[in-house]
């Protein structure tokens, strides 16, 4: 086992990179648990959406509101009951939309920077301890040189490669949860599109 007092230079970026890969880990399970129910009642809304489109009134929308679009279907048909104008329809639904995308997408730009940030920690932990060797280096004399310069260089390309392995999970995490908030945001926007339209074209009907 190596203890951080054989780490020299490397120990404390190696204990603020290991940090990162807690907070990152955390985050991304955290949000993956967010947002697991993001096609909750996926099927029951496009019902829904065809429904109205087919001239059918305004029924309620599906209850479940697991689902940011769940949400922004809930708040749809409550002002389509309410025969509120196309116009004001969508601007409303538009900023629940925008909340909602933003609600999903936290945790995102953390772990972004996380792999950004974990190879330049590892650089820096590199070129420090590149610096502790050959100042070692100088102070050594006879054969001891080659082993004192060995060792310091091992530690000083730990950290980055400690950086490296922190990187790389928190990028395909972020990419894995963009990709996840990307889809919600499209349904979104879909149904609020197909509402939109539908209240458009029936004017003021009063179709109960």
């Amino acid at each position: 086992m190596i203890g951080l007092d054989e780490l020299g230079s490397a120990g404390p970026v190696l204990l603020v990179l290991a940090v990162l890969s807690v907070v990152s880990l955390s985050v991304f399970v955290a949000r993956l648990l967010a947002l697991r129910g993001l096609s909750a009642g996926q099927g029951a809304r496009a019902d829904w959406l065809h429904a109205i489109e087919s001239g059918q009134g305004w029924p309620d929308p599906p209850g479940d509101n697991r689902a940011p679009a769940g949400r922004v279907a809930l708040r749809a048909g409550d002002l389509l009951r309410r025969k509120v104008p196309a116009p004001l329809l969508a601007a409303d639904l538009q900023q629940l939309g925008n909340a909602e995308v933003a609600a999903m997408g936290r945790g995102i730009r953390l772990l972004e920077l996380v792999g950004m940030i974990a190879p330049l920690l590892g650089l820096l932990g590199t070129v420090l301890g590149m610096i502790q060797s050959f100042r070692s280096l100088e102070l050594a004399e006879g054969s001891a040189n080659a082993a004192i310069l060995a060792g310091g260089i091992w530690q000083a390309l730990l950290t980055t490669a400690a950086g490296l392995v922190v990187a790389i999970p928190a990028v395909v995490g972020a990419a894995i949860l963009q990709a996840r908030v990307e889809a919600g945001t499209s349904e979104m926007e879909r149904l609020i599109g197909r509402v939109t339209l539908a209240r458009g074209l029936r004017g003021g009907e009063d179709t109960p």
